[in-house]
C-alpha cells in the first residue's frame, strides 16, 4: 500500500500506513519501506520537514548506506532544492551506480550547476537516455541553448534511446535560438520514429514554431493536436501577439473559452500582448479587471508590466505612468522597464530619465538602464551627468555587454557581437553589409541612429 500511494496522486496516503508499522508490536520498516516513503515526501516538495523527518528514521533504523534509499534522497533533496544534501549522501556512495550518477547529475543541472552536472556526466561509463535529458534540460533551462542542442547530436550519435522529455528540452533550446531548421528535424523525427504527440510535446512543437516566426506551421500543428490543454492554446495565443497578429490572437482567446477551456495567468500574458500589438487598449484594461473580478486570477508582476506596455505602445505614456504609481504592489523593474521602451519609442525624454533611474534603483547591475539615462544626458548635452553615470557604473563594477544577435544558415547557427570581428567571415560579411546599406541609400533611406551609445561602447 505504501508503495501504491507513493506511485499516486494521493502520496500523503502513505503515512497513514507507515504509522500503522510503527505502531506495530511485530512489524519494523526496512529498506523497501523508506525506500517509498522518500518516493512520496518527494512528491510532497512542498514540505520539506517530512522528508527531513523520514531521513531521520532512515538513519535511525540503519538504512542511511543503503544504495537504493540513497539515490532516492538525492532524488528527494533535489526537489527541495538542496543541492548541498544531495553532494553530502553522494559523498557516502561506495560504489554509485547508475541510478545514484543519474540522480546526481539532475540534482546538479536542476540547481544551476551545470559545471558540477557535465563532470559528472562525463565520468559516468554508462549513461541512460534518463541521464541524457537531465543534461540537456538543465542545459536548455540555463538558457545555454547551443550547448543542449550539441550535446543532442552527441546522444543521437551514440544511439541512445530518445524520449519525449529529450525532444521537448531540444524543441525548448531550438525556440531559445531561433533555430528553426534544427527545430523542423526534430519535427521530422518525431513523425518518423512514430513517437506519441503528447499534449506536452504537441504545445512544445507550437511554442518552437511561433517563436522561430512560422506561425503557419504552428497553426498547423495545434490544429492535428487531437488533445489540447490550457497551455497550448496560450502558446499558440502567444506566438501570434509576439508575430504581430494581435486580433487573430484575441479571436484565439474567445474560441478557447468557447471549447471550454479556463483561461490562467499564462493565458492572460498572452491576451495583454495580443491587445498591446493591436492597440486595444480599452480591452485590454476590461481583460485585466476580469482576471480578478471574474476569473479569480490574482495579476503578478509580469501582468502589471504587460498593462504598461499597452499603454506605452499606444503613446498613452502619463496613464502608464499613473498606473504604476497606483499598483497595489511594489513597482517593480519590469514595469519601469516597459515603461521606458514605450518612452524611448516616443521620444519623451523626461520620463525616460524617470524610468532609468527607477530601474538603476531596482537593479543597480542593469547595464541598459546606465547606459540609456547616459545616452538621454548626452542628447541633451549634459556631460557633467554623462560622466557622472559612468562614474556611477565604474562604482557599480557594472559593464556594458555587448549586442548580440543570432542567425541560422543551412542549420548552422551564427552569432554576432557588436564590436567584435571573431567571426572566420566577417571581411565577406563588412562589404556584403556597406552594399546593402548603399543600396539602402539609393531610395532615400535614413537609418535612426538616435538609440546608438554615443561613444559608451568605447569607453565602458
Amino acid at each position: 500500500m505504501i508503495r501504491a500511494h507513493s506511485r499516486g496522486p494521493l502520496p500523503r496516503r502513505s503515512f497513514h500506513y507507515y504509522n500503522q508499522i510503527l505502531r506495530s508490536q511485530t512489524l519494523s520498516p526496512d529498506n523497501y519501506t523508506f525506500n517509498f516513503m522518500v518516493r512520496s515526501c518527494t512528491q510532497i516538495s512542498e514540505s520539506p520537514e517530512i522528508g527531513f523527518s523520514i531521513h531521520g528514521a532512515i538513519i535511525k533504523y540503519g538504512f542511511e548506506l543503503d544504495p537504493h534509499v540513497q539515490s532516492g534522497l538525492i532524488h528527494m533533496y533535489s526537489e527541495f532544492g538542496f543541492l548541498s544534501s544531495c553532494l553530502s549522501i553522494y559523498s557516502t556512495l561506495f560504489e554509485p551506480d547508475l541510478v545514484s550518477q543519474t540522480a546526481m547529475v539532475s540534482a546538479c543541472a536542476k540547481s544551476g550547476e551545470l559545471d558540477i552536472a557535465r563532470e559528472l556526466f562525463d565520468k559516468m561509463s554508462v549513461r541512460d537516455s534518463i541521464a541524457w535529458t537531465a543534461m540537456i534540460s538543465g542545459y536548455a533551462q540555463s538558457g545555454r541553448s547551443r550547448e543542449a542542442l550539441r550535446l543532442f547530436r552527441l546522444m543521437l550519435s551514440e544511439d541512445v534511446k530518445v524520449n519525449e522529455g529529450t525532444l521537448v528540452s531540444v524543441l525548448s533550446a531550438c525556440s531559445h535560438l531561433g533555430a528553426l531548421d534544427q527545430g523542423r528535424w526534430v519535427h521530422v523525427y518525431i513523425e518518423r520514429n512514430n513517437v506519441r504527440m503528447t499534449v506536452t510535446l504537441g504545445t512544445a512543437l507550437v511554442d518552437m514554431y511561433s517563436k522561430c516566426g512560422n506561425m503557419c506551421k504552428a497553426v498547423e500543428v495545434f490544429e492535428k493536436m487531437r488533445e489540447k490543454n490550457v497551455y497550448t492554446w496560450s502558446s499558440l495565443m502567444n506566438g501570434l501577439a509576439i508575430n504581430g497578429f494581435g486580433i487573430e490572437c484575441l479571436e484565439m482567446f474567445d474560441l478557447m473559452k468557447k471549447e471550454g477551456v479556463q483561461p490562467n495567468d499564462v493565458t492572460f500574458v498572452s491576451v495583454f500582448r495580443g491587445c498591446s500589438v493591436a492597440g486595444l487598449v480599452e480591452e485590454g484594461i476590461k481583460h485585466f479587471e476580469s482576471m480578478s473580478n471574474f476569473y479569480g486570477l490574482e495579476p503578478r508582476q509580469e501582468h502589471y508590466g504587460c498593462v504598461v506596455d499597452l499603454y506605452g505602445r499606444a503613446g498613452y505614456l502619463e496613464d502608464a505612468l499613473n498606473f504604476i504609481k497606483n499598483m497595489p504592489i511594489k513597482p517593480h523593474a519590469a514595469a519601469w522597464g516597459a515603461l521606458l521602451n514605450a518612452c524611448n519609442i516616443h521620444g519623451n525624454l523626461k520620463l525616460s530619465e524617470l524610468a532609468s533611474r527607477k530601474l538603476v534603483e531596482l537593479e543597480c547591475k542593469n547595464d541598459g538602464a546606465y547606459v540609456n539615462l547616459s545616452n538621454i544626458y548626452a542628447e541633451s548635452s549634459e556631460w557633467v551627468k554623462v560622466s557622472n553615470v559612468r562614474k556611477l557604473m565604474k562604482n557599480a563594477g557594472v559593464k556594458k555587454i555587448p549586442g548580440c544577435s543570432v542567425i541560422e544558415v543551412n542549420g548552422e547557427d551564427h552569432e554576432f557581437l557588436v564590436g567584435h570581428e571573431t567571426h572566420p567571415r566577417y571581411g565577406e560579411i563588412k562589404v556584403m553589409m556597406g552594399e546593402i546599406a548603399r543600396r539602402l541609400r539609393l531610395p532615400g533611406y535614413v537609418a535612426n541612429t538616435n538609440p546608438v551609445s554615443l561613444g559608451m561602447e568605447e569607453e565602458l
